[in-house]
C-alpha cells in the first residue's frame, strides 16, 4: 500500500481486536518515530500493551474499547503543527503496514508512568493505533472550494493535493484550514479560528496530505 493509498483507506476506528502488535511492526514505527523526532523536535513515544489511558469513563464515552497501544504525542508547547504533521506521518506508515488509528485529544485518561514529558514539554494527545474490529467510516466530505484561496488557475497538482486535504482526519471534522496558491509554485496554508482547539494540529495534518497528493517537487510552501 502506497501513502496515497493509505489517505483513501485510513479512517478513524475506536474499537480494537485483542492481537499484539508484531515486532516488525513495532520496529518500523519506532525508527519512524526516531526520525519524526529528530526532524521535528519533539518527544513523541510508542506506547504498546498498556490498557489503561482508554479503560475509564471518558473512553467509553468516546466509544473506545480494545485499545492497549497508543502514541504519546509529547513536545515542546506550542508545537501543535508539528505534531500533526509527524503524528500524520506515522498514522499513514501504520496504515501501511495493516494498522487502524484514531488521533484522541481527550478521552483517555493520562498514564504518565508510561511515557517521558520532559521540562517546557507537554502531552498534545495520544494516537490509538492497533488492530481494529471494523475499517472505520469516511467523515462527511465538503466541497473543495470552501478550503481555497486563489485568483489564479488551480494546476493539477494543487487540485490533488487538496483532494488529499479534504481526507484528513480533524477534529470533530471541523477541517478549520485554508489553502492559498500565491503563485505558479507557492503555497499558503492557514488555520482558521476555532473555539474548539485543535486547529494548529489539524493544519499540520493537512499539510502532510498535501504533500503526498500534490508532490513536494511541485511547490514551495510560504509562511502565512
Amino acid at each position: 500500500m502506497t501513502l496515497q493509498e493509505a489517505i483513501v483507506a485510513r479512517h478513524s476506528v475506536r474499537q480494537y481486536i485483542e492481537k499484539p502488535l508484531e515486532a516488525e511492526i513495532i520496529r518500523r514505527l519506532n525508527e519512524e518515530i526516531a526520525l519524526s523526532n529528530r526532524e521535528g523536535k519533539l518527544h513523541i513515544q510508542m506506547v504498546t500493551d498498556e490498557p489503561k489511558a482508554f479503560a475509564g469513563g471518558m473512553a467509553k464515552y468516546g466509544k473506545f474499547s480494545g485499545v492497549s497501544n497508543y502514541l504519546a504525542m509529547v513536545g515542546p508547547k506550542g508545537a501543535d503543527e508539528a505534531i500533526g504533521y509527524y503524528g500524520e506521518r506515522l498514522v499513514l506508515l501504520a496504515q501501511t503496514l495493516g494498522l487502524n488509528s484514531c488521533w484522541v485529544g481527550l478521552s483517555f485518561r493520562k498514564q504518565p508512568d508510561h511515557y517521558t514529558i520532559a521540562d517546557g514539554e507537554k502531552l498534545h494527545c495520544v494516537i490509538a493505533l492497533g488492530y481494529g474490529a471494523n475499517q472505520g467510516v469516511q467523515h462527511p466530505m465538503r466541497p473543495m472550494e470552501k478550503f481555497i484561496k486563489a485568483n489564479i488557475p488551480l494546476p493539477d497538482w494543487f487540485k490533488n493535493g487538496m483532494e488529499a486535504v479534504l481526507l484528513a482526519p480533524t477534529a470533530v471534522n471541523q477541517q478549520k484550514f485554508e489553502f492559498d496558491l500565491v503563485d505558479d509554485h507557492t503555497v499558503v496554508a492557514r488555520a482558521r479560528f476555532t473555539l474548539i482547539g485543535y486547529g494548529k494540529m489539524d493544519l499540520g495534518i493537512a499539510k502532510y496530505h498535501f504533500e503526498i497528493a500534490a508532490g513536494k517537487e511541485n511547490f514551495n510552501w510560504k509562511e502565512a
